[in-house]
């Protein structure tokens, strides 16, 4: 593994299925956000493979409200 340069970003490892999830649902981030309480900007972060972290009453809000588990919403890039 090369290491990195200053500066340099590290590539995701995990990838939010957010977007996807969201359009078979027929739902908007809105939606979501309202009927999870997150924040519209925090779940944008987490939608665009932003984040760096999540926390674990967040993670079971938005999967209580997709009707999925951890795993259909996070895979391993």
């Amino acid at each position: 593994m090369t290491p990195r340069r200053a500066g340099e970003v590290e590539p995701a490892l995990i990838h939010c299925r957010l977007d996807e999830l969201l359009a078979e649902r027929g739902m908007t981030l809105t939606q979501l956000s309202q009927e999870v309480g997150v924040s519209l900007v925090n779940l944008s972060v987490l939608k665009n493979d932003r984040a760096k972290a999540i926390r674990y009453t967040t993670l079971a809000a938005i999967c209580d409200a997709l009707g999925c588990d951890v795993g259909d919403l996070l895979v391993r890039a």
